[in-house]
């Protein structure tokens, strides 16, 4: 079957989301967890408790990260090159805390030594906060405009520098990633371990849900009122041959809020986010944490898809050239490329599904000190 060439390029906008999700609800839990290792584990066994509620899951988690990366440069090749140079030093500097992590899990246990293990339990909070905060920056930005233009070759040329991606909204926008990502992590930390680990994850999913709810809000606010979005005002056919400098775009004020005004039901999203988030919260202090998991999934969501929808069908706006604006319909790679890539991932996102649903249901227990110290072989 052959997908018309306009749906795919939606799908493809979905598929996208979907993958982002799955890593922000997966993997961002990990990352959630490793900053939060050094200030919920007060001694080394409680450490190791914190660290082997993630350990067997996390590399596993990380194939939604490489999915996704491998998505946008089959599916949006000039999205790729145009991100990749821009957030060029922003991405490096997530790429080397990301690099903590396996060198942490696996060589933390190597060495009986207070200092040494003390020195990887901050190497993990920094292969976890700093990301998490790197990738709200980037979204940040986004929302704001990245400083680029394409020349008539569609070559992109960033215009930026590193310090200007850390400008107010956008660092607003990393507290919302971080804290949404330790709040999900705190309800699994609540769900996984016993006491006293489990009493402190339940106080701090109290403070980091709050906190989100708070910083979300102000964001919303933010952007409502203090800044322009983007709009499509001519372009080609849907379904043409993609060329990005084909159609006109203004920067018009309030123009983040036209999709939720032509489609009421999306203000559902925003909804989601905070209702998901509440209700973790509560389910959490009522010692649901199981339930709480779930809600505080939805929340990280519904926090994703507000922003997607709101910029849709844009995925990177210029700010000093807005014409040379990427968006859904003419970012993407031929009509053949994503028929194939389709039919992938029909294939083998199901599998990643089905593969991370089997290894939380076999490994699904509690993780207590009196274990840990009981079993000193256990790997981290």
């Amino acid at each position: 079957m052959i997908l018309d060439y306009e749906v795919l390029k939606f799908i493809w906008w979905v598929l996208v989301g979907v993958l982002f999700i799955g890593f922000a609800v997966t993997d961002g839990m990990d990352m959630g967890v490793g900053t939060l290792l050094p200030f919920l584990g007060k001694s080394d066994s409680e450490r190791r408790v914190i660290i082997n509620t993630v350990g067997p899951h996390w590399d596993g988690n990380q194939v939604w990260l490489i999915t996704a990366a491998g998505a946008i440069f089959a599916a949006w090749p000039l999205v790729y090159a145009t991100a990749f140079s821009g957030f060029y030093f922003a991405m490096l500097l997530a790429l080397f805390a990301l690099f903590f992590r396996p060198v942490g899990f696996d060589y933390r246990s190597k060495i009986d030594n207070r200092h040494w293990r003390n020195a990887w339990d901050w190497g993990l909070f920094i292969g976890g906060a700093v990301p998490a905060l790197v990738f709200g920056i980037a979204f940040g930005n986004l929302l704001q405009g990245v400083p680029f233009h394409l020349d008539n070759l569609l070559r992109p040329y960033y215009t930026g520098g590193f310090f200007g991606l850390l400008n107010p909204f956008a660092l607003l926008a990393g507290l919302v990633s971080l804290g949404m990502l330790v709040m999900h992590a705190a309800v699994w930390l609540q769900l996984r371990t016993g006491e006293p680990i489990a009493g402190r994850a339940k106080r701090m999913v109290k403070r980091a849900g709050l906190f989100t709810i708070a910083a979300f809000a102000l964001a919303g606010l933010w952007l409502t009122l203090g800044i322009d979005g983007y709009q499509v005002s001519a372009m080609p056919a849907l379904d043409a041959t993609p060329n990005p400098l084909t159609k006109q775009v203004e920067i018009v004020p309030y123009a983040w809020l036209t999709n939720y005004a032509t489609h009421p039901w999306t203000l559902l999203f925003p909804l989601l986010g905070f209702a998901g988030l509440g209700l973790a919260i509560l389910l959490s202090q009522r010692d649901r944490a199981g339930l709480g998991l779930v809600a505080s999934s939805l929340g990280v969501t519904g926090i994703i898809v507000t922003a997607g929808a709101a910029m849709f069908p844009f995925i990177m706006p210029s700010s000093t050239d807005p014409n040379s604006s990427l968006i859904v319909w003419d970012a993407v790679s031929s009509h053949l490329t994503l028929t194939v890539m389709f039919w992938a991932a029909m294939i083998f996102v199901p599998l990643i599904l089905m593969y991370t649903t089997w290894t939380y249901t076999k490994m699904w227990r509690r993780v207590t000190v009196e274990e840990i110290e009981a079993q000193d072989h256990l790997a981290y």
